[in-house]
Parts: C-alpha cells; sequence; structure tokens
C-alpha cells in the first residue's frame, strides 16, 4: 500500500471563503502547446477574515509566468508555490490580482481543464478542472462574474466560444482574432467553459414564455452536421417543458452546445455553453438505436434544466452536489415521463438504480446521498448523488403531494437564486412553503444503505380486515453502524379477485371519510414496525404494494409464485406489472441454480412459461411494457441478489430459461416476431413511443428465439442485420449473431465494421458488443480488440466500451475462474492511471464486490486490488477507490 495516502476532506471541516472574486477577466492566447492564460480577478476579503490571512490559490501542473496585485509585480518574497496550491501573503482588504500561467492543452491527456482533441480545445472543470487553467479560489461558493477574451488564429479556429454573450470580435494588429464573451450571472469556476476549433454550427431560433428571442446554436464536427435534428428538437422541447411545468425560462441570448469525442463525461451544464460527449448529441437513423435516441433527448434536457438546478442556484461545497444532481435527475425523469412512455422510463429509472446503486450501497464505498467526506471529488459523481439522490426527491414529491411540491421548488427559486446553497436549504425551502417538519426525511440524505422492508399479510373473514405489518431494517455501513428509521412512502392498492382494486379505508377511518373511495393509498412507514389494518375487505385481495417503485428500498412480500402471476396479468400499475414478471423470474433462476448444484435435472416450470405466454400475447398491452416485462433479469442484478455469487450458476440457469422460452414458445415467438416487423415494414424510422415499442418487442422476441443453442431466430437474425434500416434493428439482429460461434458471428463484426469504420460512436458499438458477448474466449476477443487500429486508450467512450463493457457486463469472461479477468482490469487500471486517472478509477468498480465471490475468486480479486495499491504514483482517483475497496 502506498504510503505517501492523500488527505481526505471532511464536510464537518467546512469554512466559508476568506477573499470572495466579484469579477474575473480571462484571457486566453491559444497555442497547442504554450497556450498564455492572464487572470485579472477583483479580490475582496470577508468580513469574518483576519487582515493577515494570506491568499491561497488553487493550482496543479501550471507553469507560473507572473503574479502582480494592483499592476504591482509580486516578487518571491511575497509568495510560496506548492504543489496544487499558491499562496500570497501580505494582501489587501480589496484588490486587483494579475496571474499569468502557461498550460499544454496538447499533452493534457486527464482531458480536465484546457485540452486539445482533434483539433479542438475544449475545457472540463467540474469538479476542479478550472485550476489546471489559472490559480483560482476554485470552489463552488465562489462565485464570480466571468468575461473571457479569446485569442487565436481564425484561419485554424473560426469558431471560438466561452459563456455568455459576445460583446466584442475583431482582427488584432497582431493578425489574430480577438473575441469577447461576457457571461452577466456569477457563477462557480467549475462552470466555466471554453471552445475553439473548426466546427460546423447547427442554428434554430426559439421564443421564451415571455417574448424573448434565443438563438439556439449546435456546434459539431462538419462531418456530423447531418445528425443535430433531434438534439435540436429534444432542447426545444426541454425549454417549453421547463417554462411549463416549473415557470423557468432561460435567461441569455444564446445557448449553445458543443459535441466533442474526447469527454470523460455525458455532457456538462457550463452556463450558456454545454459541452457534450458526442453520444448524446449525434443521432441519425442508421447509425443512433432506439436508447440512443432516448438518451439524447434525456440529456440535453438534463444539462439544460442544470441552467436553473445547478447554474442559478449552485452548491456550497461539494458534499452537496446531489443538491444539482438529484434534482436535476429527478426533474429530467419527469420530463422522459411525458414525453416517452412513462411506464417504461420509470422501469428504465429503476433497473439503473438497481444495477448500480444498490451495489454501491452495499459495498465498501457505500456513502450517503450527501457523503460526509471524501478524498478525490471526482469519485463521487455517483449512482448514489445523481439516481438515489433523484428518488429520494421523488419521494418529497410523493409525501407531500404535486402542489406542495410546487410551493416549495418555487421558494426555493425565490429565496436562493444567485447562491451557493446546502441540501438542508432545498428541504427546508419545501418545509417553511408547507408549514411542513421534514427533519426526520432528511435521514434519506445523511444515511447510507439501501433500507430492507418485509411485509406479512393477513385476511380476516370474519371481520373483514386486512391486515399489512411492515418491518424495515437498515444495515450497517462504512462509517454509520447504526441507523435510525426512515421514512419510506409505500404507494399501495388490494387487487381483488376480479383484477379490479378495492377501495381502501383504514379501520380507524370513517366509512365516508373521502380517502375511503381512493384505490391507492401511500401508507408512510416511519417505525421499524409499522401496521396497517383495511376494514370491508371480504375475500383475500392481492396487494400491489410499492407502486410505481415509490421508495428505493428492497422489498420482500412472500408473494406466492400464483401471487405474482395474477399481478402480471391484472395489477392497473404498469410498474408492478413489470415488477411481478422480475420477481417471479429471479424465483425460478435461483430454483434452476439450486436443482443444477443439487444435480437434479433442469425444467422450465409450466406456470413461469404460461405467464410468459399470456403477456406476449396480450394485444392491449403496450408492446414496450411487454418487452420489458419478459426481458429476463440482468445477470449482474441477479448477482445482487445472492448472499455468495454463483458465476456458473447465475450464467446457466439464465441462459437455460432463454433457451427453453425461444424452444417451448418458439411459434408464438415467431408469430409476435413476424407480425411486428410487418407492420414495420416499409415505414420510415420514427421515434415515437409506439415505433419504439414494436421494435424493442420484436428484438426481445428474436433474441429468445436465437438463444445460444437455439436455431430458430438465427436466420431471421441474420436477415434483420443485413436488411435494417435502422441501427437499432441491425442492432438486434447483430446482437443475437455475437452469442454464437465465430464462424456465425465473426462474418457479421466485419461487414459492419466495415460499413461503419468511419462512424466513431457506431464502431463503439461495434467494440461493446464484442465485449459482452457471453462466449467461452470472450477475453481473448477483447485483448485481440484492443490490438486493432480503432481502438485508443486515449479516447474515453473506447475504453468504456471495451473494457469498461467487458468487466461490468460479461461476467462470464470477467469472472474466468482463472482470474485473467482481473488481471487484465488491473493492468488496464494502472495503465489508464498515468493518462487519465478520471477513467481509470471509474474502471475499479467492478472489483468493488469482490468478498462476495467465492473463495477462489476473492483471493484472486484480492491479489489484483492490491497490485494497483502498491504502484508508485498513485492517483488519488484511484488510490480512494482501491484503498476502500480493500479496507
Amino acid at each position: 500500500m502506498k504510503t505517501d495516502t492523500p488527505k481526505t476532506i471532511l464536510l464537518s471541516e467546512y469554512t466559508p471563503p476568506a477573499y470572495l472574486v466579484p469579477s474575473i477577466d480571462l484571457e486566453f492566447r491559444l497555442d497547442p502547446h504554450a497556450t498564455r492564460v492572464t487572470a485579472v480577478s477583483r479580490m475582496e476579503r470577508t468580513a469574518d477574515t483576519p487582515a493577515d490571512a494570506p491568499l491561497v490559490l488553487n493550482g496543479a501542473g501550471l507553469k507560473l509566468v507572473s503574479v502582480a496585485i494592483d499592476g504591482a509585480p509580486v516578487g518571491p518574497d511575497r509568495w510560496l508555490q506548492e504543489e496544487e496550491r499558491l499562496v500570497i501573503r501580505k494582501v489587501p482588504a480589496a484588490f486587483e490580482l494579475t496571474v499569468v500561467t502557461e498550460i499544454d492543452p496538447a499533452g493534457n491527456t486527464a482531458l480536465e481543464g484546457l485540452y486539445l482533441s482533434n483539433g479542438i480545445f475544449c475545457t472540463q472543470c467540474e469538479a476542479e478542472g478550472f485550476r489546471k487553467i489559472t490559480y483560482f479560489p476554485d470552489r463552488p461558493d465562489v462565485m464570480a462574474r466571468y468575461r473571457t477574451t479569446i485569442i487565436g488564429d481564425p484561419a485554424v479556429l473560426p469558431v471560438m466560444l466561452s459563456n455568455g454573450n459576445p460583446v466584442a470580435d475583431e482582427i488584432g494588429e497582431d493578425g489574430l482574432r480577438h473575441i469577447t464573451w461576457e457571461d452577466p450571472f456569477p457563477k462557480p469556476s467549475y462552470l466555466f467553459a471554453l471552445v475553439a476549433g473548426d466546427l460546423a454550427l447547427c442554428e434554430s431560433p426559439f421564443t421564451t414564455m415571455s417574448g424573448r428571442d434565443v438563438s439556439l446554436r449546435l456546434y459539431v464536427e462538419p462531418r456530423n452536421a447531418d445528425k443535430c435534428e433531434h438534439a435540436m428538437a429534444s432542447l426545444k422541447k426541454a425549454m417549453v417543458w421547463d417554462e411549463q411545468a416549473y415557470g423557468r425560462e432561460y435567461d441569455l441570448d444564446i445557448y449553445m452546445i458543443v459535441a466533442v469525442d474526447d469527454f470523460n463525461m455525458g455532457a456538462m451544464e457550463n452556463k450558456g455553453l454545454n459541452v457534450f460527449n458526442s453520444k448524446y448529441i449525434l443521432a441519425r437513423p442508421d447509425t443512433a438505436t432506439d436508447s440512443d435516441y432516448g438518451g439524447i433527448e434525456a440529456v440535453v434536457a438534463h444539462e439544460y434544466f442544470h441552467n436553473w438546478t445547478g447554474n442559478r442556484i449552485t452548491c456550497r461545497d461539494w458534499f452537496q452536489l446531489s443538491l444539482k444532481e438529484g434534482l436535476t435527475v429527478f426533474r429530467e425523469q419527469q420530463f422522459v415521463a411525458d414525453h416517452q412512455s412513462a411506464a417504461v422510463s420509470r422501469i428504465h429509472d429503476v433497473r439503473v438504480l438497481r444495477a448500480a446503486q444498490f451495489p454501491e450501497d452495499a459495498g465498501p464505498t457505500a456513502h450517503p446521498v450527501r457523503p460526509d467526506s471524501y478524498i478525490e471529488i471526482s469519485n463521487f459523481y455517483t449512482s448514489t448523488v445523481y439516481n438515489k439522490g433523484a428518488e429520494v426527491i421523488r419521494m418529497l414529491h410523493t409525501l407531500i403531494g404535486p402542489e406542495a411540491f410546487a410551493r416549495g421548488m418555487d421558494l426555493y427559486f425565490e429565496r436562493h437564486d444567485g447562491q451557493a446553497v446546502t441540501c438542508e436549504d432545498f428541504v427546508r425551502a419545501h418545509a417553511d412553503a408547507n408549514e411542513l417538519d421534514l427533519g426526520d426525511f432528511f435521514r434519506w440524505y445523511v444515511q447510507a444503505g439501501t433500507p430492507e422492508v418485509s411485509v406479512e399479510t393477513r385476511h380476516d373473514p370474519e371481520s373483514r380486515s386486512f391486515e399489512l405489518t411492515f418491518t424495515q431494517t437498515l444495515k450497517p455501513t462504512p462509517g454509520q453502524p447504526v441507523k435510525k428509521p426512515m421514512v419510506i412512502p409505500v404507494r399501495t392498492a388490494l387487487i381483488g379477485a376480479d383484477g379490479a382494486p378495492l377501495a381502501l379505508r383504514l379501520a380507524n377511518e370513517a366509512a365516508d371519510a373521502p380517502e375511503a373511495d381512493q384505490t391507492e393509498r401511500v401508507l408512510v412507514l416511519e417505525d421499524r414496525v409499522t401496521r396497517f389494518t383495511f376494514a370491508d375487505v371480504a375475500e383475500r385481495p392481492v396487494p400491489s404494494l410499492l407502486r410505481g417503485f415509490s421508495a428505493p428500498v428492497k422489498l420482500e412480500t412472500r408473494a406466492e409464485d400464483a401471487d405474482l402471476a395474477f399481478l402480471m396479468g391484472h395489477d392497473d400499475d404498469a410498474f408492478n406489472r413489470w415488477e411481478a414478471a422480475q420477481t417471479y423470474a429471479i424465483r425460478v433462476i435461483h430454483r434452476l441454480i439450486a436443482d443444477a448444484a443439487a444435480g437434479r435435472p433442469l425444467v422450465l416450470p409450466a406456470d413461469f412459461r404460461d405467464a410468459f405466454a399470456r403477456t406476449i400475447g396480450d394485444d392491449s398491452l403496450d408492446p414496450a411494457l411487454i418487452a420489458e416485462a419478459l426481458t429476463l433479469p440482468g445477470e449482474s442484478y441477479l448477482a445482487e441478489t445472492m448472499t455468495r455469487i454463483d458465476v456458473e450458476g447465475i450464467t446457466a440457469a439464465r441462459q437455460f430459461v432463454r433457451r427453453e422460452i425461444g424452444r417451448s414458445l418458439e411459434g408464438l415467438l415467431l408469430e409476435v416476431f413476424d407480425r411486428l416487423a410487418a407492420e414495420d415494414a416499409g415505414k420510415p424510422y420514427s421515434f415515437d413511443p409506439a415505433s419504439v415499442g414494436r421494435r424493442s418487442l420484436a428484438n426481445l422476441c428474436l433474441a429468445y428465439l436465437g438463444a445460444p443453442g437455439g436455431t430458430a431466430g438465427l436466420e431471421r437474425a441474420r436477415r434483420r442485420f443485413e436488411t435494417a434500416d435502422n441501427m437499432t434493428d441491425a442492432l438486434g439482429g447483430l446482437l443475437v449473431l455475437a452469442d454464437q460461434e465465430d464462424a456465425l458471428s465473426q462474418p457479421a463484426f466485419d461487414a459492419f465494421y466495415a460499413r461503419w469504420k468511419d462512424e466513431p460512436l457506431v464502431v463503439d458499438k461495434w467494440f461493446m458488443v464484442q465485449a459482452t458477448a457471453s462466449r467461452a474466449n470472450a477475453l481473448d476477443h477483447v485483448l485481440k480488440l484492443m490490438e486493432h487500429p480503432a481502438f485508443s486508450m486515449r479516447n474515453p467512450n473506447r475504453v468504456r466500451s471495451l473494457i469498461g463493457a467487458f468487466a461490468a457486463s460479461n461476467p462470464r469472461g470477467f469472472h474466468e475462474a482463472s482470474g485473467r479477468g482481473y488481471d487484465f482490469l488491473a493492468d488496464q487500471i494502472i495503465t489508464l492511471d498515468a493518462s487519465n486517472p478520471q477513467i481509470a478509477a471509474r474502471l475499479v468498480g467492478p472489483f468493488k464486490r469482490w468478498r462476495r465471490y467465492d473463495d477462489q475468486r476473492q483471493a484472486l480479486m484480492r491479489q489484483a486490488l492490491e497490485r494497483i495499491a502498491a504502484r508508485q504514483g498513485l492517483s488519488r482517483d484511484v488510490y480512494e477507490m482501491v484503498s476502500k475497496s480493500l479496507a
């Protein structure tokens, strides 16, 4: 283990800034290897800061050229340049600080601060990248007005952008273009942005609800100019929706988005100038899937919504990250539900939560929605902060109701516009707006872990009562051995034998109470054990609990198989229909794993097969919902349902179910596939819920028909791959072929690459499909692909599509009993840490659950982690993830 342990940052040690910066003027004289940055900041000492307090500025990897105060040079006797700080002594209470630095954008492989990629200068300053540009108090509670001048060769850099509106643009005596941008709104340094390069412009007008005209501008590489239409339409939808749903309108004259290929994140909400990973902007029917189109619509909306929830109101410190991210994810989810299939979008939300956040809560890096400490803040852009944070907002919305929530949001915007605030400030706004006590609810922000809720039912035919008894537990997590009960809203209905929900009246309510007419109630759990008794329930109902996934908990219902099959067919809550199907499938797979371990023959239960057949043949259901309901739980989520993860058992049982469904229901699957394919034949591609649903269900049928060991779907898969006029269907065919032997799959992969080799995002799909294919020699294929000319360790998308996808989504290959997969991933983490620590740290994730595997795999994963930990010069990013995994 390293001896130079990085410092841990604690929330409890937060202190306000000693100096504020009302405004800053920046000048960038762009050069690939020697960009000169001149920063002129107006500094003001805060009232509680002692007069002799030094000025401490953050900086990393900078060449310091000069320092001046009020125009007078400051000698080295008054300043001390440390590894990541510049300390200046004897400064006035208010003064003008001029710092000149020099940086090397072309050599910046970490893609933080200002970097050069494919000839494009680009910045990424969240969370702490601005300190790689100039010395500055790089913290979110220092908010300044920025004026930025960019100087560059107009022949090489025809487009030069920064935050705000352009206020000056001329060719100087040096023959270079000088353009100045001014942002009138104070912002923290993490929201600063600069982009310069040869970019094509896609522009469209927008008029806000108050009648202001805004120019919407999308900048992309010229070869991608024909892939902007969907992103532009998504932006307009988001702007209209935010006006209608939250009363928020855009506040600058120009809104700009730039798409770049080399980007560590998905997108960045810099004020007025969003920088996007090209994956979340570029789309054309033949190059992007339905999932891509949906992702673009969601991410464009997410970054736009940050204009108010993140930019106009920002975080006081990085511990409050969910203040902006959890809230904005929730707003994004509301938007997607209104514009795509609401049921399917909610199922997607929960899939993501269970696949990423539940394991996080159960692992060594578990942390609250508002963390207490960190070593490297980049490691806390986690599913807990984002997705669980959104679920916390959703619970608040459920508990107080939409009207009260709207009042709380209005007060939050009114009270805190232009401020850097905390999660407490957000919850307090809702409490004050509605005269509520939300003190106990705030535990969701400060307690880590996923609550486990068990429920027991009892029906008494004599008293015509039905009783639900809930018991909640919250297991210890690192640093939190003892927990208090959570406030948990459980949306509930009782389904009668005829399939209709019953009117719900609690035993202590009057028969004519307004609530007694409701068929759905929100039951609030506040204690470790909570009991609810319903009156006038003549026959035993089937409870539909946690409808819409009303709280991020693990629910144990002990429902019988027959009840699950009943809910699959009758529950009027679409999410719970899906949930019943998933729960039933998990049970079946667990039993098959046990049968295989005991040497018993594997048999697919007839009741499960029949429930599957009834669902897929139900013409009254949305095809998209059918496809979701009948998609088997993924191997990673199945692993989370086991105390000791059985890698081979999960893979074998899941593949058996896929194969047996394809074999036993071959005729029905072929009929549904052919009907859906015929309905879409000859129609132009359309991204609407009905069309997406048909493609989704058709491709699911194809996946079952073409499961490894089956043959019924192979010819249809090959034909779909070869003749599809859209990427969704082409990829649907390729995914089936990918799991076959090389003789069947390799010609398809070769043809796919030959056609799309000049489209980077499509090539990413080509890598990912091969990396996740469930084949015996998966790692050998990955190693071979790393030698492919199209693979690059410098491109984060390419790394994620091959190395990340293999380690996270190919359990059979990654967890090969020999440990080769672990050694491979450790090698890549060590290599990447030297060039891009953020991406390297994110690759550590598959190692976090090493204690959940068999003894042999535990030992091999631990060895791999220890080898990484022993590496000299390890970054804070990777050190934190590895040390916590080993602790």
